[in-house]
């Protein structure tokens, strides 16, 4: 048994010295704080994340931001910060919005799974229908 481990541990060491050759550092090379800032600038924004900042530069909504203590400015710098699939997928949750409601069904769905799976671990007991794990 001790002469196995010693054969794994010597052929584990023997391949890591022979892969570690094979590792090439990443040329590097130092930018300024200017290049950085110019290189973000650059960067084209989708169509998405125009409409996002449009829909952001409304009075209304930013008059709203305001009055939960959210500035305009650090809204559209997390806007900037999202990828195109993020700000296509906000636009789509946006334009699925029911208008002025709120989702009741979507918060006792969410209640009754927290609770359910509460009962499974055995943490709780609200449901008489299940078992608890424990």
């Amino acid at each position: 048994m001790k002469n196995q481990a010693r054969r794994i541990l010597t052929s584990v060491l023997i391949s890591s010295l022979i892969f570690s050759g094979m590792a090439q550092a990443a040329p590097t090379a130092l930018i300024s704080t200017e290049q950085a800032a110019a290189a973000t600038q650059a960067v084209a924004y989708s169509e998405a994340h125009a409409r996002l900042r449009a829909v952001l530069d409304r009075a209304d909504l930013a008059a709203m931001l305001q009055a939960r203590g959210v500035s305009a400015d650090e809204m559209r710098a997390r806007v900037d910060a999202l990828t195109d699939a993020e700000a296509q997928q906000m636009l789509t949750q946006i334009d699925q919005a029911p208008a002025g409601s709120s989702d009741v069904v979507g918060v006792l769905f969410t209640i009754f799974i927290v609770l359910l799976v509460t009962d499974i671990l055995g943490l709780t007991k609200v449901f008489p229908f299940t078992r608890s794990v424990r």
